[in-house]
């Protein structure tokens, strides 16, 4: 497989989902009534890409299974049991996802064989391990972006917390308070998550009447109030205290690591992952919550939010300083008169237009290949260079370790 291919890919309809952004994404009419969240773009079995092959769309873990070496460059095939090791995903955030976090490699795959040894089915609902692979990612934001991810400094937690629930969790926060360290923080955390429902229920009335009053607008008041009114009797109502909250602008990016607590709220972004669907969740879901699960993946630890910004490398190119072995993530933007050229040596990739227009040509078309808004395509390592002119942006998925583009001076 030596060409650049487009992708057909699969959309999930989730309720948080859009019913407008990832059609207007696309170009498409929108479906009626039913709230699209992610449109992924890679080989997960779940929901494969598909390629035009010999006349047909075949699933891209079909052919990557037939041609690993070719597909995938022999170093990608041996490294990662020539499977694609990332998953690229749009998402489009309506209301917000469920307080979530993803497993290491270790406990990803004794979770997935314990779950196997039990004899739950593989899309059963109360599943919590669907592969036996871990799952950083990085999310990149196209619109503003609301995001919740690791815990708060423990002093700025008890700071906020003591302001809307002191009476109903004041000897959890003075033990917190005494011993501000993961373990104590651990301790708060599954004290509050294991609350009784009547205790909850109060609590949770109580600090919805007092961030309704709040005259700081405070973005964490802001959100208390927003989620009580989706999930009124849910404990992650509270998560905007205790979790560090902020708005992602066009262009930033923000990477989860294993055993970060997080949660999506709202906008429209990219996320690049390693390959697969792991996810034990605490909360703000009608979806399968299992906190005894979660206490055993979670990092107990004060985590400040890192925002990443992409930094120059060649030419049209700019890279994310994502630490991951499976995945890379850079943006190109072609302009009047300056291209990009990729290398000669480079990774398997996937790359998605989200601005603009252009041609890609070379990577084994004869004639140039059209590009705007939501077209994404699949580049082999075996295919030769490419090009990309016109005036446009796009965003790349590869693996790490692999020289980058240089810039091509249009005539």
């Amino acid at each position: 497989m030596e060409r650049v291919s487009i992708l057909k890919n699969s959309i999930q309809e989730y309720a948080w989902g859009s019913l407008t952004a990832i059609p207007d994404f696309l170009g498409k009419a929108a479906p009626s009534g039913k709230p699209q969240a992610e449109l992924w773009m890679g080989a997960h079995p779940k929901a494969p890409s598909k390629i035009s092959s010999n006349g047909r769309w075949v699933p891209l873990h079909e052919l990557i299974e037939r041609n690993p070496v070719e597909i995938l460059g022999k170093t990608v095939a041996d490294n990662f049991g020539r499977k694609l090791p990332y998953l690229f995903k749009l998402l489009a955030v309506a209301s917000p996802l469920s307080i979530q976090a993803h497993p290491d490699r270790i406990r990803a795959e004794e979770g997935f064989h314990r779950e196997n040894d039990l004899g739950i089915p593989a899309h059963a609902l109360h599943r919590n391990y669907k592969d036996d692979n871990h799952k950083p990612e990085c999310l990149c934001a196209l619109t503003p972006f609301w995001v919740l991810a690791g815990f708060r400094k423990i002093k700025e937690l008890i700071s906020l917390m003591e302001r809307i629930c002191d009476k109903y969790l004041d000897k959890e926060l003075m033990e917190l308070a005494e011993a501000p360290n993961a373990r104590s923080l651990k301790k708060f955390f599954s004290a509050m998550m294991n609350l009784d429902p009547e205790r909850k229920i109060r609590l949770l009335q109580d600090a919805a009447a007092w961030a309704e009053a709040d005259q700081t607008d405070h973005p964490a008041f802001q959100w208390v109030k927003t989620l009580y009114g989706m999930y009124p009797s849910d404990i992650g109502v509270l998560s905007p205290l205790f979790l560090n909250l902020i708005c992602l602008q066009p262009g930033e990016a923000l990477f989860v690591g294993a055993g970060e607590l997080h949660a999506y709220l709202s906008g429209v972004g990219l996320e690049l992952m390693a390959n697969s669907d792991n996810v034990v969740r605490g909360g703000l879901t009608v979806k399968h919550v299992d906190v005894p699960e979660l206490l055993k993946v979670v990092s107990f630890a004060e985590k400040p939010v890192k925002v990443l910004k992409a930094e120059k490398t060649a030419g049209a190119e700019s890279a994310y300083p994502v630490q991951a072995r499976e995945f890379a993530l850079s943006m190109i933007s072609v302009g009047t008169g300056t291209g990009y050229v990729s290398p000669v040596r480079r990774s398997v990739e996937i790359i998605i237009c989200t601005e603009g227009q252009a041609v890609l040509s070379g990577g084994g078309h004869r004639d140039k290949l059209p590009m705007c808004r939501g077209v994404s395509v699949f580049i082999p390592a075996a295919v030769s260079q490419y090009e990309l002119t016109g005036n446009a942006i796009f965003y790349k998925a590869s693996v790490p370790a692999e020289p980058k583009g240089r810039a091509l001076r249009e005539p």
